[in-house]
Order: structure tokens, then C-alpha cells, then sequence
């Protein structure tokens, strides 16, 4: 009887997953597992928990088909070679990816497998269409700039989903092991990890897409799908995900999908350029930073003196979650106005995210500090007039920042209009001094 182990990384489901359904179509038994890797422990509380109860989730679906989730201890390629062995594989499946840890992890895996006569087969499933398979012309390895790169992915054909397995055969007598509990994370407000949970949020999604070219920009509606974490983990398809929204009606889905497109823009950034979340994409003022602790901690503990900031950066500690235009506003504080460098700000994000990963979240900061993708480098994003814009009546910014609630109105977002000894009274800090493109911006 012919075997096969998939390994499984970041595609934590088996509704449309290549590795998986083509292992179970092809092969009489199949080991489905997952490496508990040490080195990847404490990376994130918040991504730690999400990934266990995705894992904990994925265990009792495979089970549900007579399988289960096998899991082990320890370097991902030893560890997958050494059950490969013991349940004598042909092949091993796996996901590809395109971080720098993914792809070493690919190469050492490719290089064992040649060692020990054991099959590789690398599968699509991480992202709507795989980066490289949608190429500029003239040579260039990948698209730098979006609008191109959006017009190609919407022509380019797309692969097809695949039949979710009916059953999972596991080989007689195989240890599958424990799972350890789940940790507790750090966020108290943050979502339910696992297919499952993303499944169910997805269908509530498709029933409410149709205003989110007009909501997902107004921060006290939260408009947006919150499926990034899932995407992020691999519990929800993003192709199945773009596939069943475009079957919905009217602009909404339309810009959802580009925001997907967005998300497989950042994925052939990443697998050209390695270093995206530690080098600048664009060398050109990337030496104007200052080094300002005090600035950069009081940023990171939303008491920049600044509402909407100060709002997001609440949110994300208390959800693991913020809003995408919050994002674009604390990045752009950070960067433009207080003049700190944006590797930092990738690595507090990082910290805190439940869908934090290399592409999106560095190659957002990147596109926000002018350092990377965008073709308006010096974009700086007013966050008073922002707030003022998407939070026009202080929802947001009351909702995150309790000390404010007395205030009214739009009058919340507006700093000079609270004097100091107001402050003091509501508790709440003097808004930092400004350092960078646009000092000015507190005046009224």
C-alpha cells in the first residue's frame, strides 16, 4: 500500500487544499502532520494561541474523516523524515511558502528527501495565484508596483479549487501524539482560531459584502471581514474565499478582491526580495530617522496625546487586531511624524498581530515609511484629518480611549482643544511633538 505524508505549515484546513486532497487521491494511506517547532515558540503569544486551536480544530476535522493530525516535537525536517521512514513514505506533500524561514525549511526538506529516495512535491494554496506565476515583461522577476500587477492577476487564469477528501486513512499502529493545551495569549478580546471558526466568518461575510467599498474605511463600523488571521494561518482558502465573492453583487466585492490582490502583491515581494522586513525596498531617505525611545514606547502603550492613534494601538493590544485604516494611521505616525524608523513599528506589530505575517504586515510599512512600494513616497497620512474623515463622530476613538468618553462629537479628535489642565483631569498625555514631514499638523 502506497503512503505519503503531508506536512502541514501555514494551509490549516481541508476544505481546498492541493497538498492534502492530491495525497489522499493518490495514495492509499496518508499521515497528516504538523511540527511543534521550538524555535517558532514564542514568536507571538497571540499567533501561538490562534495556531493551537487552529491545530486542535484541523485534529478533530481529520478525525471526523477517520484520519488524524499527527503531531511531533522538534526540527521540522528531521522530524518529518523520521516519520516518512517509520511508515516507510513514497512521498512527502507540502504547501509552499515564501518567507526566508519557509524556504530554507523547503531546501533542507528537498535535500533529505533526495538523501533518503523519498518523493518532494511542492503545492499552491497560500495565496489566489502562486508569486511567480504572474511576471512583468522585459525580465524582471516580479511586479513593483500594484496597478500593473492587479491588472495582470485579474487576466491571469486561475487554478482550480479542489474536492475536500471524504476520508483520511492513516497507517495501523502510528503514535499520533498529544497536543499541548492552549496557551493563553495576551489580547482578552482576540478571534477564535481553527477552519471552523473562519468558515462560520466567512459565511456571515458573504451575507454582508456588498457595502464594504463604503464601510471598510469607517473605523467605528468595522466594516472589514476580519478574515486576515485566517488567511494568515491557512484556516480559510484565500482562493475559495476570492471565488466566492466575486459571486456576490455590486462594488463591495470588487474591492475586496482587490484587497486580496493586495495580499498576493506583497507575496512576490516577499519571494523576490527575502529581506523585506528588515532592509528598505527604496534606499532614498531611508537614513532620516531618529532614535527616540520615549517617542517609541509611548507610541507602542497609545499615549501619543493623539486619539486616533492612541485608539489603534489599544485595539491591537487588546484584540491582537486593528483596523486597516488605523494601521495606516499609527504607521504613518510613527514614520512621518514622529520620524522613527518603521522596523521597529514592524516588529510591535508583529508582536501583538494575530495576522502578522513577513509579506503584508512588512511590506504595508514599508509602503507607509516610503521605503518600499508605493509610488508616493513621501504620502504622509494627517491623522486628524483622517480621524475627523473616518470617525466623524469620536465612535472610534471613545470605544478604545474610556479616559475621553465625556468628550463630544468630533471635538474628541482634536487636540488643542484640550487644555492641559482637562488633560490632567481625564488622565490623558500631551500629544508628542511632531519631528518629521509635517510639523504643523496640530494646528487648528
Amino acid at each position: 500500500m502506497k503512503t505519503a505524508v503531508i506536512l502541514f505549515t501555514r494551509d490549516l484546513r481541508v476544505r481546498d487544499n492541493p497538498a492534502l486532497a492530491t495525497a489522499c487521491a493518490n495514495f492509499d494511506r496518508v499521515v497528516p502532520l504538523f511540527v511543534l517547532d521550538p524555535k517558532l515558540r514564542d514568536l507571538s503569544p497571540n499567533r501561538s494561541r490562534f495556531l493551537h486551536q487552529a491545530l486542535a480544530d484541523l485534529r478533530e476535522t481529520l478525525r471526523g474523516k477517520g484520519g488524524d493530525l499527527v503531531i511531533r516535537r522538534g526540527e521540522p525536517v528531521a522530524e518529518t523524515i523520521r516519520l516518512a521512514r517509520e511508515v516507510d513514505a513514497e512521498g512527502i506533500a507540502l504547501t509552499s511558502d515564501v518567507s526566508t524561514y519557509a524556504r530554507r525549511r523547503q531546501e533542507r526538506l528537498a535535500d533529505a528527501c533526495e538523501e533518503h529516495r523519498i518523493a518532494l512535491r511542492l503545492f499552491p494554496g497560500v495565496t489566489v495565484i502562486d508569486p511567480g506565476d504572474v511576471r512583468p515583461g522585459g525580465g524582471a522577476d516580479h511586479y513593483k508596483v500594484f496597478s500593473p500587477y492587479h491588472r495582470a492577476w485579474s487576466a491571469a487564469k486561475w487554478r482550480d479549487e479542489v474536492a475536500t477528501p471524504r476520508t483520511v486513512t492513516l497507517p495501523d499502529g502510528i503514535e499520533v501524539g498529544s497536543l499541548p493545551g492552549v496557551p493563553k495569549g495576551e489580547c482578552p478580546d482576540a478571534l477564535q482560531g481553527g477552519e471552523t471558526a473562519g468558515q462560520r466568518r466567512v459565511t456571515t461575510w458573504l451575507k454582508h459584502s456588498g457595502p464594504y467599498d463604503d464601510l471598510h474605511n469607517d473605523l467605528p463600523a468595522d466594516g472589514t471581514s476580519r478574515l486576515s488571521a485566517y488567511l494568515r494561518f491557512g484556516c480559510v482558502s484565500p482562493l475559495s474565499l476570492a471565488n466566492a465573492v466575486r459571486q456576490q453583487d455590486g462594488e463591495g466585492p470588487d474591492a475586496f478582491v482587490r484587497q486580496l490582490c493586495w495580499r498576493d502583491f506583497y507575496y512576490q515581494v516577499a519571494s523576490a526580495f527575502p529581506k523585506l522586513s528588515t532592509e528598505a525596498l527604496r534606499k532614498t531617505g531611508d537614513t532620516r530617522w531618529r532614535d527616540d525611545s520615549d517617542a517609541l514606547r509611548h507610541w507602542q502603550d497609545g499615549t501619543t496625546g493623539v486619539p486616533v492613534v492612541d485608539a489603534g494601538m489599544r485595539q491591537l493590544r487588546a484584540e491582537g487586531y486593528m483596523h486597516n485604516r488605523a494601521r495606516l494611521i499609527t504607521a504613518s505616525f510613527l514614520t512621518k511624524h514622529l520620524a522613527v524608523d518603521w522596523r521597529p513599528g514592524v516588529k510591535w506589530f508583529f508582536r501583538w498581530l494575530n495576522d502578522g505575517d513577513v509579506p503584508n504586515n512588512s511590506g504595508n510599512w514599508q509602503w507607509v515609511a516610503g521605503t518600499g512600494n508605493d509610488t508616493k513616497p513621501y504620502r504622509r497620512f494627517n491623522p486628524i484629518r483622517q480621524a475627523e474623515r473616518f470617525d466623524p463622530d469620536g465612535v472610534y476613538v471613545r470605544r478604545y480611549v474610556p479616559e475621553l468618553a465625556s468628550i463630544e462629537g468630533k471635538a474628541v479628535h482634536q487636540p488643542w482643544r484640550l487644555p492641559t489642565d482637562l488633560r490632567r483631569a481625564l488622565d490623558y498625555p500631551e500629544p508628542l511633538e511632531s519631528h518629521g514631514d509635517e510639523a504643523v499638523w496640530l494646528r487648528p
